[in-house]
């Protein structure tokens, strides 16, 4: 992990990589989920730092994926 990952402690979180990512080296995504954020990372690349938003913006974002 980057030392920018470390420091925010996003090393100790349970990742959940996304049913629709493929094991070609396509685009994957990893999603981890706080009570306060949801932390959104490119699988392919964990040095980067992650995105964070609130659950509320996550959770329409799904919404508005799903449809």
């Amino acid at each position: 992990m980057s030392g920018e990952n470390a420091k925010l402690g996003l090393d100790r979180l349970a990742w959940s990589k996304s049913s629709y990512s493929a094991g070609d080296g396509g685009e994957c995504v990893e999603v981890a989920a706080t009570p306060a954020r949801v932390h959104v990372r490119d699988s392919k690349d964990t040095t980067r730092t992650a995105l964070a938003v609130e659950p509320t913006a996550w959770a329409a974002f799904v919404e508005f994926a799903a449809r």
